[in-house]
């Protein structure tokens, strides 16, 4: 195998459409590769050792430039190489973005035993941002979730979690957050400083958020994607239940590592379903 590479994008998702390009180090082309439906490169063409420039291309998306050195096996593994949306570094147009339930996840991972960890996600939940037109700063977001739409697979384990040992659906029905700030932390990558009310208990947290682009949807929309995560402790929202297991192990961890995959519509209003 002469050349191998993986091509994803910044959220992990394989390029099937990415070409690389291999130079020497007169500029001339050695090589020529697709990436196949996996995102993967594999070309069994060997190569002269010594040093070539490694060029990645796909449509809607800036190129990336690595290097790679090829040994006497003729071979060049230039492993992952990251590509990032053409004009990523700019946010969406200015103003009201409705996010889309149906293609967002807020999900929430909890170590459990000590050993492993407990995946859960909340399958009702709305809100909005708006991106400020004059100063990225002022942007906004808020967002509402059910509580009792907690969904670990295990309906034992959500109904113990909507009892009054954690989330106390009953007199907590809702989970919200509300931005009061925006800060940037990188071309793409921002710190939202917001407030959010969980069990009765407001307290502040920030989310490290990543804009992963914007794009043209089937309904004649356009649509913007966002990751962001941040880490709560319990405790902090008075949910202070545990058991105890062997060893002095407790067995749910005390904090809760929360990953939310958000795409959100233009304007006020979801398209029709």
């Amino acid at each position: 195998m002469g050349l191998t590479a993986r091509i994803r994008t910044r959220d992990g998702w394989a390029v099937s459409h990415a070409v690389v390009t291999v130079t020497d180090m007169t500029g001339t082309q050695v090589l020529r590769a697709e990436a196949d439906a996996e995102g993967a490169v594999r070309d069994a063409t060997p190569l002269a050792p010594g040093a070539y420039t490694v060029v990645v291309t796909a449509v809607g998306y800036a190129p990336a430039a690595a290097g790679a050195l090829v040994t006497a096996s003729g071979r060049a593994e230039v492993g992952t190489v990251t590509l990032a949306r053409q004009g990523g570094t700019e946010l969406p147009p200015p103003g009201v973005w409705t996010i889309d339930p149906a293609h967002s996840s807020v999900a929430a991972v909890a170590q459990h035993l000590g050993i492993s960890s407990v995946h859960g996600r909340f399958t009702d939940f709305a809100g909005t941002i708006e991106i400020a037109p004059d100063d990225v700063a002022k942007s906004r977001v808020e967002a509402v979730i059910r509580a009792a739409s907690i969904d670990t697979g295990n309906g034992m384990r959500d109904t113990h979690l909507r009892s009054p040992d954690f989330l106390d659906v009953e007199r907590y029905p809702e989970i919200a957050y509300r931005s009061t700030g925006l800060t940037e932390a990188g071309s793409d990558r921002f710190t939202v400083h917001g407030e959010l009310t969980l069990h009765g208990v407001v307290r502040p947290v920030d989310l490290d958020l990543v804009y992963l682009g914007t794009g043209a949807d089937p309904w004649g929309g356009t649509r913007a994607a966002f990751r962001a995560t941040t880490e709560l402790r319990r405790e902090d929202f008075a949910m202070h239940y545990n058991q105890v297991v062997q060893a002095g192990i407790a067995a749910i961890g005390t904090t809760l590592r929360v990953e939310l995959d958000v795409q959100a519509v233009q304007g006020e209003s979801l398209p029709p379903a």
